[in-house]
């Protein structure tokens, strides 16, 4: 990955993803950014509900191939809100709801003292 632009970066996340997001309706993909390369990525969901204290088993509904498309396409698109900064981590945030994907981007940018040239005084 060391030569590849984010945008391709994440096209291979998403490709790696596939399987899972094709069985999740909602969740959370993790992608850290260390000098504009994407180590590591995964996804955060709750797997079980309850209702009444007790274990609801729902069925399997996850992303469609086309939803999985336009959630990369949003993946990339947001990577233009990406400025000035080469570490850090993009949180994507998805649900469907009614048969349609709902989907939002949040950066975290990190700066690291130690790098930082030192201060006048």
């Amino acid at each position: 990955m060391f030569n590849n632009s984010l945008a391709r970066q994440l096209d291979i996340v998403f490709r790696q993803l596939r399987n899972e997001l094709s069985q999740l309706s909602s969740g959370t993909v993790f992608i850290q950014i260390r000098n504009n390369i994407i180590g590591k990525f995964g996804i955060r969901h709750l797997p079980l509900e309850t209702k009444d204290g007790k274990l609801v088993k729902q069925p399997v509904t996850g992303l469609s191939p086309q939803q999985q498309i336009s959630f990369l396409r949003m993946a990339i698109d947001s990577l233009d809100y990406k400025s000035a900064w080469t570490h850090g981590e993009m949180f994507l945030d998805f649900s469907v709801r009614q048969s349609n994907l709902c989907a939002s981007v949040q950066f975290e940018s990190n700066y690291n003292m130690a790098h930082l040239p030192p201060a006048d005084k």
